[in-house]
């Protein structure tokens, strides 16, 4: 998703191959002997296997201003965009695997990570309580970043209300994930074979 949404942002024309992890095939492993995804190979042979670097590279590589804005335009901007998705990175999404996956982690109890993982949350919805977005009025690298791991917390229990605790977070969540440009990344592929014709992942523009 987050690679999706940062070619997407900087309206970059990509071939799209879906693949499953389970028969990744041998053109992927070839790039890329990791076999995650996602991979993105550039017209240079240059390839990119981390989705953050992936949404760096098309947003800095945009001629779109807007796209490029995306970035942080102060050093501080930056510095929040960056220290927010090293947050979500390193602190919350450990979290975020353990609640999803409790059972998994029998040492302790879905409620303990979901508390644990909860402390992000209350991180992001103080930010969003002076401003609609996470860095300031408009949106930033660090909301489309952050956006598909708060989404994937948010469906792991759906019968739990997270707008009392959250409400500011939520109307965020609400917001971006019905935003053309989210619903265009979300789209589904059919499973690439050598010889299909190709698939084209196109720009979309960007709403504030």
């Amino acid at each position: 998703m987050r690679a999706r949404l940062g070619l997407l942002l900087g309206q970059c024309q990509v071939e799209v191959r879906e693949i499953t992890l389970k028969a990744k095939p041998t053109e992927m492993l070839t790039i890329s002997p990791k076999g995650t995804v996602p991979v993105l190979q550039l017209p240079t042979g240059e390839v990119i296997a981390e989705s953050l670097e992936i949404m760096r590279w098309a947003l800095t590589n945009t001629h779109s201003q807007a796209a490029q804005q995306l970035l942080g335009e102060t050093p501080s901007a930056q510095n929040l965009i960056a220290e927010l998705i090293a947050q979500n990175d390193v602190e919350f999404k450990p979290w975020l695997d353990k609640y999803k996956y409790a059972d998994r982690y029998p040492e302790y109890t879905q409620v303990h990570y979901f508390a644990k993982a909860s402390t992000f949350l209350e991180r992001l919805e103080a930010q969003l309580e002076q401003h609609p977005h996470l860095i300031g009025p408009t949106l930033s690298l660090a909301d489309f970043a952050i956006v598909p791991f708060i989404r994937q917390f948010t469906a792991v229990d759906a019968k739990r209300d997270l707008s009392v605790a959250f409400p500011h977070l939520i109307n965020w969540l609400t917001r971006l994930t019905s935003s053309e440009i989210f619903l265009h990344a979300m789209e589904k592929y059919v499973i690439w074979q050598a010889g299909n014709t190709p698939t084209y992942l196109l720009g979309e523009s960007i709403s504030k």
